[in-house]
């Protein structure tokens, strides 16, 4: 997202989720050292560097932190920072998935692994149609993960409430959602959840322009022969041009509506686990600047 949209975003989404009774804490690293939970002006030179911020993965903050620089954190980094501090929800976008041919390049999200290995609850609105998203499921299964699709049978796909892949399980309310992650923390399986959040309908009509340039996208590469490693970046650089950069509200007003829900489901957490005579932690994170919002 560019300058200063991103900073917007970023402001707004924090305001989001204070109204909805929870608190932020947008992780990033600065200067080698992580952030659970920024200032105003920590928050915007990050936004105002930057695609020059380096996006980090799990595997990357070690160089990162040892070089001491700036990083825009991917889910599976700041899932792993988050559950560091004690946060319990984490919210963002959307997560990586396995990528399409990663049958053949294992071009294979870090996010998933993370989410197998980590115990919390990320909310996004799924994983965007250009990656294989029924492979992206069968690894959470193989990892473990409880995935739930929030008021839906259907696992959304980003701009689209639609992926054409049932959901593992379903969930209708934020206490619902707080409760099964209650039972993933007791049980001690040391994985994650996923909460997969429709697109919201007021979003939905800029979503299917952005899907339709998807599907145009994924018709060309096949008939080009695009194969392996060259299918994602060739499919992120044709649904820009085709979009024109339509995408930008529909992901704002997509990543404030899995902020609220978000939120919802960290408050109903922290309730329950005082009515349980336990510790909830921090409620919610709010997620990293470039690579997330």
């Amino acid at each position: 997202m560019p300058w200063p949209d991103n900073l917007k975003t970023a402001l707004e989404v924090e305001a989001v989720v204070r109204d909805s009774g929870a608190v932020p804490a947008t992780i990033a690293i600065i200067a080698g050292i992580p952030h659970i939970g920024m200032e105003r002006q920590q928050m915007e030179h990050i936004a105002k560097r930057g695609l020059a911020v380096q996006k980090v993965s799990r595997r990357d903050l070690p160089v990162v932190l040892a070089k001491r620089m700036d990083g825009a954190t991917t889910v599976s980094a700041t899932s792993a920072l988050a559950a560091m501090a004690g946060i319990h929800v984490f919210v963002t976008g959307g997560i990586g998935g396995v990528h399409r041919g990663g049958e053949v390049t294992m071009d294979v999200s870090a996010d998933l692994v993370e989410l197998g290995r980590t115990p919390i609850a990320v909310v996004c609105a799924g994983a965007k149609s250009i990656l294989d998203i029924p492979r992206t499921l069968e690894v959470l299964e193989t990892w473990g993960v409880a995935v739930a699709a929030f008021g839906t049978d259907e696992f959304p796909a980003f701009f689209t409430p639609r992926s054409g892949c049932k959901a593992p399980a379903r969930v209708d309310s934020a206490a619902e959602a707080a409760s099964m992650l209650g039972c993933v923390r007791r049980l001690g399986l040391g994985s994650g959840m996923l909460v997969a959040v429709p697109i919201p309908a007021a979003a939905a009509a800029e979503g299917e322009v952005v899907e339709r340039a998807i599907r145009t996208a994924l018709a060309e590469a096949e008939a080009r022969g695009v194969k392996g490693n060259e299918v994602t970046p060739f499919l992120l650089e044709r649904v820009r041009s085709l979009t024109g950069g339509r995408s930008l509200a529909a992901n704002i007003l997509l990543v404030k509506n899995n902020a609220r829900v978000g939120a919802a489901i960290a408050a109903a957490y922290a309730e329950q686990q005082q009515q349980q005579g336990e510790t909830a932690g921090p409620a919610a994170g709010a997620g990293a600047l470039r690579s997330k919002l």
